[in-house]
């Protein structure tokens, strides 16, 4: 006789069988605790007036903070192309100021061709078109100053050029070809097998690459020397982006090449021991630059002064226009500004809050109003559209009305 013909065996079986049925727990069962507050007018009407009342006076100071910020942004964007070899004043709308005496304050543009700039130690760049801009401030500008560079329609945000990098090239890693080939740097690694673009990738090869001068204060009206307001560019990145790059071991610079909108400023195109390969890790100009920019208009940090008074008066700055975003039917603007203790300029989240805030209060009055003006039963059953039970067809037939609403409780089996 088998083992499974033996009595019992079945039984045990059956018991052994696997059961879907949740455990006999509180939890399982759904048997905990729970509080379900019941929202009445008496609750929900002062409930929004206290949101009101707090959201409405932080959106106020909001917008006063951001009102106490000094800011002053000139759209140069243009300069090669209209701007002429005398002094001249800007056209409308270039200039924007948001402090006192804002109307005072003007700008004056001018350019230069034909330019000589050393690159790299002792490669000389010819034909270059610089731009003077000279503008007015108007109120003196305590520290910290701020100077930042503002493209606008420029999409760092392309999910192709976000993930455009290789963080392993970035840290100084001793990669191969074949490893840039391999990454994300697509579709910019190098121009064959064998050779690779250091550093790879479009975020690299856009890089924002206009130079600019310290402010010099012009002071010959006073019949004293210019001053130059000097900005350093240390400390422009954060700490958390310093601690992606490293110096770069690479020594082969045959095949090690410049990406192809660096090229112009090594000699025939390449890196050699007299002009090497970028020191990433101090470059903090190209560590800004490569935290890219969530919306296509953005501003990024270029100088900064942490010391000292930006005085009244006229001042000059002098740029190397060699960024040219009319190619891509963009602007580019530079941005002297100042800060809150909410940050820079931005009117935006105390306007957010002040109309939340209104908002609340409004709905608080609108309800408190239908209270007292019709107020209604709690736990009234009658409010319920399934108890408001239809009048026959025969009496609508008959030219019948319904007499008024059932009080009749339904029981949802009619449905």
């Amino acid at each position: 006789m088998s083992d499974n013909s033996r009595p019992g065996s079945i039984n045990e079986t059956q018991e052994k069988k696997k059961t879907r049925r949740p455990a006999n727990t509180a939890f399982r069962q759904q048997r905990l605790k729970a509080w379900q507050p019941i929202l009445t007018p008496k609750t929900v009407i002062p409930l929004f007036f206290v949101i009101g009342l707090i959201c409405a006076p932080i959106g106020g100071l909001l917008i006063y903070a951001s009102s106490t910020v000094k800011e002053i942004q000139i759209d140069y964007t243009n300069c090669n192309a209209e701007a002429k070899e005398e002094q001249e004043p800007m056209p409308a709308g270039r200039l924007q100021a948001y402090m006192s005496n804002a109307d005072q304050a003007t700008a004056l543009w001018s350019r230069e061709t034909g330019v000589r700039h050393t690159y790299n130690g002792d490669y000389e760049l010819q034909n270059l078109t610089r731009c003077t801009i000279q503008f007015h401030l108007p109120a003196e500008m305590h520290p910290p100053v701020y100077f930042y560079y503002r493209l606008g329609n420029f999409y760092q945000n392309h999910r192709r050029y976000v993930a455009s990098f290789f963080d392993r090239q970035l840290k100084g890693d001793a990669v191969s070809a074949a490893d840039v080939k391999g990454s994300t740097c697509t579709p910019l690694t190098g121009p064959n097998d064998n050779q690779q673009y250091y550093p790879c990738g479009l975020i690299a090869n856009s890089l924002f690459n206009d130079t600019y001068s310290n402010f010099t204060l012009l002071n010959s009206n006073e019949g004293s020397q210019n001053e130059t307001y000097d900005m350093t560019t240390r400390g422009i990145a954060w700490a958390s982006d310093k601690d992606l790059y490293g110096p770069t071991q690479l020594t082969d610079y045959e095949n090690v090449l410049p990406p192809p909108n660096w090229q112009i400023r090594y000699r025939d195109g390449k890196y050699s021991a007299d002009a090497p390969p970028p020191n990433l890790q101090n470059d903090e100009h190209f560590m800004v630059w490569m935290r890219t920019a969530g919306l296509p208009t953005f501003s990024k940090l270029y100088a900064k002064n942490e010391n000292d008074v930006m005085k009244i008066g006229d001042y000059s700055i002098a740029i190397l226009d060699n960024f040219r975003a009319t190619e891509y039917a963009g602007t580019k603007s530079i941005v002297i500004t100042t800060l809150s203790p909410m940050g820079g300029r931005n009117t935006f989240l105390g306007i957010l809050w002040l109309v939340v805030g209104g908002f609340c209060i409004l709905l608080a009055v609108i309800f408190l109003i239908t209270n007292l003006i019709k107020p209604r039963k709690l736990g009234d059953h009658t409010y319920l559209s399934w108890n408001n039970a239809p009048a026959s067809a025969a009496a609508k037939g008959k030219g019948k009305a319904a007499s008024g609403p059932s009080t009749a409780v339904a029981t949802g089996r009619e449905i």
